[in-house]
């Protein structure tokens, strides 16, 4: 079935046809905070062809690709853990600290995990936008976090910690556009690096669009290490 479906995508590359669909899966951080700009492009470039975007756990977002139901999928976790998907980095990211204006931390010069851990926090659910990252912090230095509320969406998160409800911690692309009354503290030296990934299905003949919209999000990746790879 994979091949007839290589094969079907193979002609219309080579019969010169550019319209269709591409499916792309991703989380609610993906989708709100870094895509905009790579879809803006993709309509520009590609009239004739439609995006769907999808949203969902990562667990979801590889389940899709490897059936066909997405072209590609976009995670910071999970992705590289299935055989059936090929997966490329696309960009760094960091954690970054969200508190209410005039919040205690904001006089810290440099906010430690034993000041952090004094406060009820607010982050991503497990499995979401590098919250691995977090826990293994805490757990390095034997600190037991006060969790008091979890979400997918940066901006629920925020929308919370506006609220008094606690600390928050974000993804750093998210605070670009952070919510007024609210201030960013800088959380580098907390938390290890993330790294978001594009992913497709092994075997799976990539349309020319499909190949520009990857190199749009991994730029640093070659059309030769993209075709050797699948």
């Amino acid at each position: 079935l994979l091949e007839a479906e290589n094969l079907q995508r193979a002609g219309e590359t080579y019969s010169g046809k550019t319209t269709g669909t591409l499916s792309v899966a991703a989380t609610h951080t993906q989708t709100r905070y870094v895509l905009p700009k790579a879809v803006q492009y993709f309509r520009t470039a590609f009239p004739d062809v439609r995006i769907a975007l999808q949203q969902s756990a990562p667990e979801h977002i590889a389940e899709w690709v490897l059936s066909g139901k997405a072209d590609i999928g976009i995670a910071t976790e999970g992705l590289s853990r299935f055989d059936g998907l090929v997966s490329f980095p696309c960009y760094e990211w960091h954690h970054v600290i969200v508190v209410p204006e005039g919040h205690p931390l904001l006089d810290s010069k440099d906010v430690t995990l034993e000041s952090l851990a004094d406060h009820p926090l607010i982050t991503y659910d497990q499995g979401f936008t590098g919250r691995s990252h977090i826990d293994e912090a805490f757990e390095a230095r034997q600190l037991v976090p006060d969790v008091v509320l979890t979400a997918m969406d940066s901006d629920v998160i925020q929308q919370y910690v506006a609220m008094g409800l606690g600390v928050g911690i974000v993804a750093s692309m998210a605070v670009e556009q952070l919510a007024p009354g609210l201030r960013a503290i800088r959380a580098n030296q907390l938390f290890a690096p993330n790294v978001t990934r594009v992913a497709v299905r092994r075997g799976a003949f990539l349309r020319e669009y499909a190949i520009d919209f990857i190199r749009q999000l991994a730029p640093n990746l070659s059309l030769d290490e993209l075709s050797d790879t699948v």
